[in-house]
């Protein structure tokens, strides 16, 4: 468990042994590593797009505000703020939108659909999954996150940190799914075709995401003997909540063996990626993948949810929230894949077409 990988020194030159020293910011390493991958990144557009295309000045003007951004750091962070904290959480976020916009890339040809698009969408669909989740923990959790909370200030503040997490995956699903159908119709793009092509990229962004989970320490599980139990220490999200639940003394140097339930749900997303592959090339209709999808991930999360100690039952149920969530997609999964398999088959593409049923590579 790392909630910060590392700390990056801001202020002050980075030693590199025999090299010497060297500044970091400003007119430094991190703008000469920032440079060469704008040249290879821009070199490779401008070769893409066979010219000085309106994508390629814009993504210009991304570089050159990052560039911007790197010399004058220096200059605008306060003096006590010295090092640059890399998030576990954080980052392995940012390495789910790599991963899942790179398969949905690879895969965007099956629907016919552009890389560009795909990978676009991939970041779109993360950013504002990542809103859902924090507003749908807002909403379910508003008692314990506002509790000491007087001021605008400290109600924003509570709003927008994320010391314990503070995020619900279910709550992302739905408002990037709202994302999904809006960014859909505006580019014409069939959603169900595309969506049928994307769903391995979800469960791979999912797998990454949980892997964050385990970093911060969110998400937990019941107390375990086996063999890969785990213990968080101090300070991490679940050493706090189990200390304020009163499970654990606050002189506890670590947390009692728990579930590592993080990674039992990271297993679980790369397992429905390759599901989702797999199935792809024997689908009966558009939509019959997202309906699969819509059928698999409920069950395992109500699996899943029985081995997690974070969450207590709701609306008077012994079920969590996120099992009642899952019990109403399953049903909507359902009634989707009735729907798709009972379409003619004409509706898919043909097998000899660009998105017809090809070999479903990542």
């Amino acid at each position: 468990m790392l909630q910060v990988l590392l700390r990056i020194p801001i202020q002050g030159d980075w030693s590199l042994g025999p090299l010497g020293d060297v500044p970091g910011f400003g007119f430094g390493i991190v703008l000469l590593l920032w440079c060469l991958f704008g040249a290879f990144s821009l070199r490779r557009l401008l070769k893409s797009e066979g010219g000085f295309t309106s994508e390629l000045k814009v993504a210009t003007g991304y570089w050159a505000a990052f560039a911007v951004g790197i010399v004058l750091i220096p200059s605008i962070v306060p003096p006590h703020i010295t090092h640059l904290p890399i998030f576990g959480y954080g980052a392995m976020l940012v390495a789910g939108v790599l991963a899942c916009g790179w398969t949905a890339a690879k895969r965007a040809p099956l629907a016919n659909a552009d890389p560009t698009f795909a990978r676009e969408m991939a970041v779109w669909i993360v950013l504002s999954g990542v809103v859902g989740a924090r507003l749908f923990h807002l909403i379910q959790f508003r008692q314990k996150v506002y509790a000491d909370c007087l001021s605008l200030i400290d109600y924003v503040k509570a709003s927008v940190m994320l010391p314990d997490g503070g995020l619900v995956l279910y709550g992302g699903i739905i408002l990037a799914g709202a994302t999904y159908f809006v960014m859909c119709r505006m580019n014409k793009v069939d959603p169900l075709k595309f969506g049928d092509a994307m769903m391995p990229a979800v469960f791979v962004g999912i797998a990454f995401g949980r892997l964050g989970c385990f970093l911060n320490g969110c998400c937990y599980g019941n107390a375990c003997s086996l063999p890969w139990a785990v213990q968080f220490p101090q300070e991490s999200a679940a050493w706090g909540a189990l200390v304020q639940r009163g499970f654990l003394m606050e002189d506890a140097p670590v947390t009692m063996s728990l579930h590592p339930t993080q990674i039992y749900s990271s297993i679980n997303g790369v397992i429905l990626a390759v599901i989702m592959i797999a199935y792809y090339r024997y689908r009966k209709g558009d939509g019959s993948v997202i309906a699969l999808a819509m059928m698999l991930y409920p069950i395992s999360r109500i699996c899943l949810e029985i081995l997690r100690n974070d969450e207590l039952g709701q609306l008077g149920t012994g079920l969590t929230i996120s099992q009642l969530v899952s019990l109403g997609v399953l049903v909507a999964g359902m009634l989707l894949s009735w729907w798709s398999w009972t379409r003619p088959s004409s509706q898919l593409p043909s097998p000899s077409s660009p998105g017809g049923q090809v070999s479903p590579t990542v």
